[in-house]
C-alpha cells in the first residue's frame, strides 16, 4: 500500500508568503454564490465587478476576455469558472466537459485523464501531449511538450480560455491542439472569503479555502485545496493538496505587476488496466500486476512566475512574463522512475490596436524561450520500491519560439488574419548508466515555420463566419524519445489543418461550430503492449484528422436552460503501407454531453444530464479488437440560501452501468480481449456547500 503525505512545511511557507501580501490588503467586495444557470462555455451572462479594481493590464476581464476570443479568425471557447462549481469540481473533465472542441475522459475517477483537441497527443493515455496548457499566460507544460493534469487546480479558475488549432498563435503555440489558458482570480474580483466543502461516494472528501482582499494599487488571492478518495475502483486512492496564490501591484498609470506562487504535492495509486470481460464482470477490482508493483503517481511541485505589463495606452501593451518550476516525480510502473526537473522560461508580448492606413487593425508579435533539465533516474521495480538500477539519463529540452499576427479589417465586416511561428527546439539525453555497451545517448534538434492565413465576416453584431488554412509542428517529447525501454528516435510531426466556422449569439441563444480537416505527416503513435507498457514511439506516414465541433446553449425564459456539447471525430490512417486506411485506435466518433437545467428562483435548480458515446470504436491500429460505447445519465440538485450559501447534490451513473471510460493505444490486439479497458465510475451521489462573505 502506498504511503501517502502531505508537505506540509513547503507549504506553510507559501502560504506565509502569499499571505503576507493579502492580509495587509483592504476586503475587496464578495463576488455572488455560484449560479449554475452558467453552465454552457458558450454562454456569458451579466458580469458583476467587484471591489476597487483599476483597470489591471496583467489581467483581463471576463468580458474582456470573451471579446479577445472573438476577434480571432478560428475555433475558440470561453469557460466562466463559476459555470461548474454546482457540482463536483474533482477532475479537468468537470470543467472542460461542456468546452465546445474539447474531449477529455477521466481514466478512473481520477485526475489523470485522456485530454485532446482535434486529436491532438491522441495516443497519450497518460499524463498530456499536444497541447500547450497555460496559466496566466505562462506554460506549464515541461520544456519537452509534456503537462501534468495535477498542476491544475479548477477551483482556482476565474475562467478558461480554450484556443483551438492554430487560433492559440497569441500566446505562440502552434501544436495540432492549440492552447487552454487558466486565468486565476484576484483580489478585485474574488470573495474575501470562500469556502467550499465537497464529499460523497468512494470516500470522496474535497476542500477550498479561498482569501482575497484588495486596495487601489494592490491586491491579493489565495487559495487552499485539498482532496482525498478512496476510488471507486481498488487501489486507486488520491490525495493532493494544492495551495495557489497571486499577488498584484499597480506601479503606475501605465505600469503594473503580478507574481504567481503554485505548490503542489499529490499521490496517486495506479490501478490499471482490465479486459473487457474482467471490466464488464468486476469493474472496481485492480490490474494484477497494478497491485504486485504497487504502481502509482506522486509528485511534488513548486513554481513561481511573474507577470509586469507596460500600456502606454488603452490599444498598446507590452507584457513579460517569466516562470521557474521544480518538481520531484515518484513514479512506480513496470519500472521505477525517479525524476527531478527544474524548468524556466520568459516570453515577451507585443500587442498594438490602431489603423493600418485607412482600415483598423490589429497585431501580436512575440519572442518565447523556455528549457527545462530533467534528472531521470530508473530502477527495477520490487514491490514498488527501487531495486538495481536500470538506466540514468541527464536530460536537458529547449524552445525557442518567434510569432506575430496580424488582422485587418479589410472593410466593416471582412477581416483578414495573417500570422506565422518560428520554432527552434532541442532534445538532448545523455547516458550515464550505460549497459552492454550501448549508450543510448542523442542530441537532436527540431526546426520549423507555421504560416496561418484565416478570415472573418461580421454578419452582424452576434454572429461572425470564420474560416482558416495553417500548418502546425510538434517536436516529441522525451516521453516519446525515451519513455519506453529503448530510446526511439522520432522525427517531428507535422500538419496542415484547414477550418471553417461560425460564432453566434443571439437573445437566449449561443452556437459555437467548427468543422476541420487536417493532414499530418509523422503522427506521433506511442504504442503500448497489452499489459499497457510502453513499447515506445513512431512516427506514422500520414494520417488525417478531421470532424465537427458544436456547442450550444438556449434558454427559452429565466427558468429553463439546454446546453450540449457535441464531437465527432474521424481520425484515420491515410494509404498507410502496414494500416491501408484504417482508423486511428482509442476515442469515440461521436460524444454528445448534454443537460437539461430547470431553475424557478435561485433557490432551486434541477439539471438531468447525459453523456452519450453510440459507437463502439477501437484499441488498436489493425482494427480487430473495440470497446463498447455507452450512455451515463445524471442529475443535479442545489441552489442558494439566503446570500452567502449555496448547496449542491450531483448524482452520476444513475443507472449504475458498467462501461468503459478510456483504452490503451496498441498497434494489434489481434482480435484478443487483452488488458486494454479503464472501467468508468459506478453509480455515485456527492453533495456540498459553498460560503462566500459578502
Amino acid at each position: 500500500m502506498s504511503k501517502f503525505r502531505f508537505a506540509a512545511p513547503r507549504a506553510s511557507r507559501l502560504a506565509v508568503a502569499v499571505a503576507a501580501v493579502i492580509v495587509p490588503l483592504c476586503p475587496a467586495q464578495a463576488a455572488p454564490p455560484s449560479d449554475p444557470r452558467n453552465d454552457p462555455a458558450t454562454t456569458l451572462d451579466k458580469v458583476e465587478v467587484h471591489g476597487r479594481r483599476a483597470d489591471v493590464a496583467t489581467v483581463d476581464s471576463l468580458q474582456q476576455a470573451k471579446q479577445r476570443l472573438d476577434q480571432r479568425a478560428g475555433a475558440t471557447a470561453l469557460v466562466d469558472g463559476e459555470s461548474y462549481r454546482g457540482g463536483r469540481v474533482s477532475t479537468l473533465t468537470d470543467a472542460l466537459g461542456y468546452a465546445p472542441g474539447v474531449f477529455i475522459q477521466s481514466r478512473f475517477g481520477a485526475e489523470e485523464a485522456r485530454l485532446s483537441i482535434r486529436g491532438s497527443g491522441l495516443q497519450r493515455t497518460f499524463h498530456g501531449r499536444g497541447i500547450e496548457l497555460l496559466q496566466d499566460g505562462s506554460p506549464l507544460n515541461l520544456a519537452d511538450g509534456g503537462f501534468d493534469f495535477q498542476a491544475v487546480e479548477p477551483l482556482a479558475a476565474r475562467y478558461i480560455e480554450v484556443y483551438r488549432g492554430a487560433n492559440a498563435l497569441e500566446y505562440g503555440a502552434a501544436t495540432l491542439g492549440g492552447a487552454i489558458n487558466f486565468v486565476a482570480p484576484t483580489g478585485y474580483d474574488a470573495a474575501p472569503v470562500d469556502v467550499r466543502l465537497e464529499g460523497g461516494s468512494f470516500g470522496y472528501m474535497r476542500g477550498q479555502l479561498a482569501l482575497a482582499a484588495s486596495t487601489d494599487r494592490a491586491d491579493g488571492y489565495l487559495s487552499l485545496t485539498g482532496l482525498n478518495q478512496d476510488g471507486y475502483r481498488d487501489h486507486a486512492r488520491q490525495e493532493n493538496y494544492r495551495l495557489f496564490g497571486n499577488a498584484g501591484y499597480r506601479f503606475g498609470d501605465t505600469l503594473d505587476g503580478r507574481v504567481y506562487l503554485t505548490h503542489v504535492d499529490t499521490r496517486s495509486e495506479l490501478p490499471g488496466n482490465l479486459t473487457l470481460a474482467r471490466a464488464k464482470d468486476d469493474p472496481r477490482a485492480a490490474a494484477a500486476g497494478s497491485l504486485a508493483l504497487d504502481q502509482r503517481r506522486d509528485f511534488r511541485l513548486d513554481r513561481i512566475a511573474g507577470k509586469l505589463a507596460w500600456t502606454p495606452s488603452q490599444t498598446q501593451s507590452l507584457t513579460v512574463s517569466a516562470y521557474y518550476a521544480d518538481k520531484s516525480l515518484h513514479h512506480p510502473i513496470f519500472q521505477v522512475l525517479e525524476q527531478s526537473t527544474r524548468d524556466a522560461g520568459v516570453d515577451l508580448r507585443w500587442r498594438s490596436e490602431g489603423r493600418l492606413g485607412d482600415h483598423k487593425n490589429l497585431f501580436v508579435a512575440g519572442l518565447a524561450f523556455a528549457q527545462g533539465d530533467t534528472d531521470d533516474d530508473r530502477f527495477a521495480n520490487i514491490a514498488g520500491r527501487a531495486g538495481a538500477r536500470s538506466n540514468k539519463f541527464d536530460q536537458r529540452a529547449s524552445n525557442t519560439k518567434a510569432y506575430l499576427e496580424n488582422q485587418t479589417w479589410l472593410t466593416e465586416r471582412w477581416i483578414l488574419a495573417l500570422g506565422a511561428q518560428g520554432l527552434h527546439s532541442t532534445r538532448r539525453s545523455r547516458d550515464l548508466f550505460i549497459t552492454a555497451g550501448r549508450d543510448e545517448s542523442f542530441d537532436v534538434s527540431y526546426s520549423g515555420v507555421s504560416p496561418k492565413l484565416g478570415m472573418r465576416y461580421l454578419v452582424d453584431s452576434g454572429t461572425q463566419l470564420f474560416a482558416n488554412i495553417s500548418r502546425s509542428l510538434e517536436p516529441p517529447s522525451f516521453g516519446e524519445l525515451s519513455g519506453g525501454p529503448n530510446v526511439t528516435q522520432v522525427d517531428k510531426q507535422r500538419a496542415t489543418t484547414a477550418e471553417i466556422g461560425m460564432r453566434m449569439q443571439l437573445d437566449g441563444f449561443s452556437l459555437d461550430a467548427a468543422l476541420y480537416r487536417a493532414r499530418v505527416d509523422g503522427e506521433l503513435l506511442a504504442l503500448t503492449d497489452g499489459n499497457g507498457n510502453p513499447l515506445g514511439t513512431v512516427n506514422a506516414d500520414r494520417t488525417l484528422h478531421q470532424g465537427l465541433e458544436l456547442g450550444l446553449a438556449w434558454q427559452p425564459n429565466d427558468a429553463w436552460l439546454i446546453s450540449a456539447n457535441y464531437l465527432w471525430n474521424d481520425f484515420r490512417f491515410d494509404h498507410d503501407a502496414v494500416y491501408g486506411d484504417n482508423e486511428l485506435a482509442g476515442v469515440p466518433p461521436q460524444q454528445l454531453r448534454a443537460s437539461l437545467h430547470w431553475s424557478p428562483d435561485e433557490r432551486f435548480y434541477v439539471a438531468p444530464n447525459v453523456e452519450w458515446a453510440p459507437q463502439d470504436y477501437y484499441v488498436d491500429h489493425a482494427n480487430t479488437f473495440k470497446a463498447p460505447g455507452y450512455t451515463v445519465y445524471g442529475v443535479r440538485l442545489g441552489g442558494k440560501i439566503a446570500s452567502q450559501w449555496s448547496w449542491f447534490v450531483d448524482a452520476r451513473n444513475l443507472a449504475d452501468r458498467k462501461w468503459i471510460s478510456s483504452t490503451n493505444v496498441v498497434a494489434d490486439a489481434k482480435g484478443l480481449d487483452q488488458a486494454n479497458f479503464l472501467p468508468g465510475e459506478g453509480r455515485a451521489v456527492y453533495a456540498g456547500f459553498e460560503w462566500r462573505m459578502r
